[in-house]
């Protein structure tokens, strides 16, 4: 996979990727024979020979671990405030790993540390969707109507969610557990869904990624992730991205339907409502047509020159006896 030169250096263990950067721009890294000193450098470790100084850089292999992250712990490598992080908890690991998405602190549960850059990208990117399984506590009871929103999707400052899987899982006058599945990772999502249903989350807990989960695994603890499960979560990810693309495609398929004044998926038509169509004027500019003068004067309205209406006609009349103005009198063409 082509990478950035500075990663690769890093994951190796030359340092921070600044500080590999600055090897680079002198003149310490040679790729193929050639040295390269000008950012940005892509390369593909497994395809091109490295090496620092002469002493060539060994590709560093994958290792995949699961953690059960507590409470308080940040999912970053770099905190320059320096809080706890989750990698301060990956004790005994020499590789240079990091969280797959995040948690918030105020979160718990299961995360995934690796240095495989692509599995990670296909994990958390929002337009793969891979299935992520949280048990969470509200405060109160959250009604039917409530529960249904949640599982239709509910409309947020950047846009509406995507449908989640909720199913209540023990409830009370004064809690409730439940449990979430979403294939989206919004910041603080689940949170901000449910305080907008009116419930505040007093526990949120991570219990699953895909039917990976952190049963057996105590808060603060990690494991090594076996063979099967590596090829479970690669073979999860080429799902979710297979699925993801069918779904593009299948509503780009319904907007060419709807901007032709066909019908949605849900059966109604997709014509915005409240603007009318304006009508064809009948009849020609050459006065072929028929227009209806009496309706239009009814209304104050002037036809128009050359539209073959005939012209009303002014005449006078005689004198009225004893003198005074002339009379008019308005003389219609059917009179």
């Amino acid at each position: 996979m082509v990478q950035r030169i500075q990663k690769i250096l890093a994951a190796a263990g030359y340092g921070s990727r600044r500080a590999c950067e600055e090897l680079v721009e002198d003149g310490n890294v040679e790729i193929d024979g050639r040295i390269v000193s000008q950012l940005p450098i892509l390369v593909d470790p497994a395809k091109s020979k490295i090496t620092v100084n002469g002493k060539p850089v060994r590709a560093e292999k994958y290792v995949y671990f699961l953690l059960n992250k507590p409470k308080g712990y940040y999912c970053t490598n770099a905190d320059p405030e320096g809080r706890r992080r989750a990698v301060d908890l990956m004790v005994g690991v020499r590789e240079r790993v990091y969280p797959v998405g995040r948690l918030d602190a105020d979160s718990m549960g299961l995360l995934i540390m690796t240095n495989d850059g692509e599995l990670s990208q296909k994990l958390t990117h929002p337009k793969y969707g891979a299935p992520k399984t949280y048990r969470v506590e509200v405060k109160g009871k959250p009604t039917n109507e409530q529960l249904a929103s949640l599982r239709k999707g509910i409309w947020m400052a950047e846009g509406k969610t995507r449908p989640a899987e909720v199913e209540t899982i023990h409830s009370s006058r004064d809690k409730t557990v439940l449990e979430i599945t979403l294939r989206e990772g919004r910041n603080r999502e689940i949170r901000r869904m449910l305080a907008q249903s009116g419930h505040k989350v007093k526990r949120l807990t991570r219990i699953k990624i895909g039917r990976l989960s952190v049963k057996h695994v105590p808060l603060g603890g990690f494991r090594a992730l076996t063979a099967k499960e590596i090829e479970y979560l690669n073979k999860l990810a080429d799902q979710s991205k297979t699925e993801s693309t069918e779904r593009a495609k299948a509503n780009k398929k319904r907007g060419k339907t709807g901007a032709s004044g066909g019908t949605s998926s849900s059966g109604q038509t997709n014509k915005r409502p409240g603007k009318k169509t304006p009508s064809k004027k009948t009849g020609s500019r050459g006065g072929a047509g028929k227009q209806h003068v009496g309706a239009n004067e009814g209304r104050g309205a002037k036809p128009r020159s050359g539209q073959g209406v005939n012209k009303p006609q002014e005449r006078e009349t005689a004198l009225p006896p004893g003198g005074g103005r002339k009379k008019r009198r308005i003389i219609m063409p059917n009179d």
